[in-house]
């Protein structure tokens, strides 16, 4: 968790807070019934009805078309995503940011060395343990992420185009469930803790 808020950043800003998540709607059959229901079938399968393929398109979609608004700002979908969380999560330390976007610690720390020297990010003692040093926005950056959530905001839209606010409503709630199941998955095999190491520990992100 990034110090004094929570992280739970959708990816992009692309799905709510628990605050603000839209309820799913009522289940029309059983539980247990649903449970069992299999979507895909090795004989049947076809990718062009794959959730991960479509939405493999369209994560490359929006990339695409925000990364195309930065231009002028000098920024990469690399970039501005770390940007991002920090501005909805707050000050957090590499390690953490590691964890959060499943991201090379090494390629990472070059790339938020980039952002320092843009004067983006400003890095600071933290409140708890003054050993640890947190990554922040600096004022520059957080004027960024400001134009940042407008392009953003436009891109999204487009994206949305003829949809209905129950429909943006249902497909938030329906993605959702998808992310939790698959964080279930996570946790039912290991993998959160197992499955992958990190090198950035935190004597990584203290200074002596």
């Amino acid at each position: 968790m990034c110090e004094g808020r929570s992280t739970n950043f959708a990816r992009d800003a692309v799905v709510p807070t628990s605050k603000s998540r839209p309820k799913p709607p009522e289940a029309t059959e059983p539980a247990a019934a649903k449970s069992e229901i299999k979507f895909y079938r090795p004989e049947s399968y076809q990718r062009s009805e794959s959730v991960g393929w479509m939405m493999h398109k369209l994560k490359s979609s929006i990339t695409r078309q925000v990364g195309l608004r930065l231009q002028d700002a000098g920024l990469t979908h690399a970039q501005w995503v770390p940007l991002m969380m920090l501005r909805h999560g707050g000050a957090c330390s590499t390690a953490q940011l590691v964890r959060e976007l499943d991201v090379d610690a090494g390629a990472f720390t070059r790339l938020l060395d980039r952002l320092e020297a843009k004067g983006l990010i400003q890095r600071e003692r933290s409140e708890q343990d003054r050993r640890v040093v947190l990554l922040a926005l600096s004022d520059e950056g957080l004027r960024l992420t400001t134009d940042l959530q407008t392009v953003l905001s436009d891109v999204l839209n487009a994206h949305l185009s003829g949809f209905s606010h129950a429909e943006w409503r249902l497909l938030l709630s329906l993605l959702q469930r998808m992310i939790d199941n698959g964080e279930a998955l996570m946790e039912a095999s290991g993998a959160a803790r197992a499955g992958r190491s990190f090198p950035l520990c935190d004597d990584a992100d203290s200074e002596d």
